[in-house]
């Protein structure tokens, strides 16, 4: 009998203190991790957003990059973290969705062990040639394709990368047979493809950028839902091939079971610093499609992610040990 007023005195004080740290977030520095190397679209964007979130929560927000395991390992350091609203990761297409589709196993489950805060933005994939292929257009190669079933191929990052993804979605929608060559990153397939090794590349435009602008690659088309702004005169490969549309993307999560009041707050932080005109034009001038879609966006988003790839990993028989 004794024991029960005790219990209940001892959830009475702790019911304020969560209270009471859900009220003073935040009263430290928080993370972002970032699960690729330095250097990257994930890593310019995570730094930009950082910058201005720490100036919003007025507390740093200190970027930290976990690359390994396609993403995995960084992913699944965040979703064994608190969910105390100081751990966050910039998540991607490869961590969350649908790259999760491709692997046997997976440490985490992308929906049920993380909180998705907000949908940052979308970066579209180019189909990319050397400057001296003899195709000049997407149309002149998927024709050349047909003729020579198997003969031409293709580089993305690797299998799972949202570039393998644009480029099986193109066999499967054209009806063509190219060959997919993996690479541990777009800088050794640039190399390749430019050195004469390789036929084509789905790449994204934030690495392919200088390279086209030097001459050196030709874009022949985009895998965005419109044209890029920085490329106008460059046709969707939806254009070409209807049907093929896809994109890179990003997002800003955290441990799942985070508090709701400070889940709204990041949203709401995180949606007005993209708002922000020297954010949209900074993330504008490296191809990214501002989104800023808060928790429900970014759910809905997961699952058409889902469903619009789901088919097409099926059908390629792909899946990642």
């Amino acid at each position: 009998m004794k024991r029960r007023p005790f219990l209940l005195g001892a959830l009475g004080a702790t019911l304020p203190l969560a209270a009471r740290a859900q009220a003073d977030w935040p009263a430290r520095p928080l993370r972002m991790v970032v699960p690729f190397a330095p250097g990257g679209a994930t890593d310019v964007t995570a730094r930009l957003v950082a910058q201005k979130l720490s100036e919003a929560l007025k507390q740093q927000v200190v970027v930290e990059n976990r690359p390994g395991g396609g993403s995995i390992v960084g992913t699944d350091f965040v979703a064994k973290a608190a969910p105390d609203g100081y751990t966050l990761v910039m998540a991607a297409n490869s961590c969350v969705a649908p790259g999760p589709l491709m692997r046997a196993s997976m440490p985490y489950d992308p929906l049920r062990d993380l909180t998705h805060i907000a949908l940052v933005g979308t970066f579209p994939n180019g189909f990319v040639v050397r400057a001296d292929h003899p195709a000049k257009s997407l149309a002149e190669f998927i024709a050349m394709a047909r003729a020579k079933p198997g003969v031409f191929n293709y580089s993305s990052a690797g299998v799972g990368s949202s570039g393998f993804l644009s480029g099986e979605l193109l066999k499967q929608k054209a009806g063509i047979d190219i060959v997919h060559i993996p690479y541990k990153g777009t800088g050794p397939a640039t190399a390749d493809l430019l050195g004469g090794q390789l036929d084509a590349m789905f790449d994204g435009l934030v690495t392919a950028t200088p390279h086209i602008r030097s001459g050196r690659m030709r874009l022949m088309a985009v895998t965005g839902e419109t044209r890029a702004r920085t490329f106008p005169e460059v046709p969707t490969t939806a254009e070409i091939v209807p049907g093929v549309v896809g994109a890179a993307w990003f997002g800003v999560s955290a441990p799942a079971r985070l508090p709701g009041a400070i889940a709204e707050r990041l949203e709401a932080e995180v949606r007005r610093l993209l708002a922000l005109p020297d954010v949209q034009a900074r993330l504008a001038d490296i191809g990214m499609t501002v989104v800023a879609g808060g928790q429900r966006e970014y759910a809905a988003h997961i699952q058409a992610e889902n469903a619009r790839y789901g088919p097409v990993i099926a059908a390629a028989r792909v899946k990642i040990d």
